[in-house]
């Protein structure tokens, strides 16, 4: 007897929490956005318990990416969708200029979840490690880019890499708002600058789906590969 009130209790809990669910999804019910997994994530907005599953959704919901990406902090306009040799293709990509807290050495290409990854990055991470570490703001970041038709590593007898749809930017430098310039050459310092290089290394592990840095091998010894590809991987 015991059980079967138990069993039909649990029953009960998860008719109502899906009947919850699907209200809140319809928008019949108010919920703070920080707790609505229905929502768009908000970059600018401190994480919380639905953060992760938050992103997840946006970066996989081409509505929900750009509704974030409106609200982002950056600026950009859309490309047109081209195709090129190879089976390299443009879609649902933007042209990046900046952002409206800093800069970039160049604009550049990302698909909408790699921009929305930037820009997490940017707010969550990059600029708090800064803050902490030397008191000041980044104010540029330094790229050498992320669009290139190719595969992975050049190689002639691997995938496609991210880059070939611009879901991927390769990060070499960061500039402060009092001028400083920080390299990839501070990696193995026991200096600040090697503490904010890994501080950032660790948050761009969360922002992005993929991370690469001089630890993984000699051809990353020079930046970080981030990437919103199919693979989670930090290295």
């Amino acid at each position: 007897m015991t059980r079967r009130i138990v069993y039909v209790l649990l029953l009960l809990m998860l008719f109502t929490a899906m009947a919850f669910a699907c209200l809140a999804y319809m928008g019949r019910v108010a919920i703070p956005d920080r707790y609505n997994p229905f929502t768009p994530l908000d970059v600018l907005a401190p994480p919380g318990p639905l953060t992760a599953l938050k992103m997840w959704r946006t970066t996989h919901d081409a509505t929900l990416c750009a509704a974030a990406l409106e609200g982002s902090g950056l600026v950009y306009r859309p490309i047109a969708e081209t195709s090129g040799p190879g089976g390299c293709m443009l879609k649902g990509v933007v042209r990046i200029t900046q952002s409206e807290s800093l800069r970039f050495s160049s604009p550049f290409m990302a698909t909408c979840p790699l921009a929305i990854g930037m820009a997490f990055f940017e707010h969550q991470y990059l600029q708090p490690a800064a803050a902490e570490l030397y008191g000041e703001r980044v104010s540029r970041v330094e790229h050498v880019g992320s669009y290139a038709c190719r595969n992975v590593n050049h190689q002639q007898d691997t995938a496609l890499s991210q880059h070939a749809s611009a879901n991927a930017v390769d990060l070499t430098g960061f500039v402060l708002a009092d001028g400083k310039r920080i390299t990839l050459d501070a990696w193995n310092d026991a200096s600040r600058d090697g503490a904010f290089l890994r501080r950032v290394h660790e948050g761009a592990c969360r922002a992005f789906r993929t991370t690469l840095g001089p630890d993984y091998n000699a051809l990353h010894k020079t930046h970080f590969h981030v990437d919103m590809g199919s693979y989670s991987i930090c290295r």
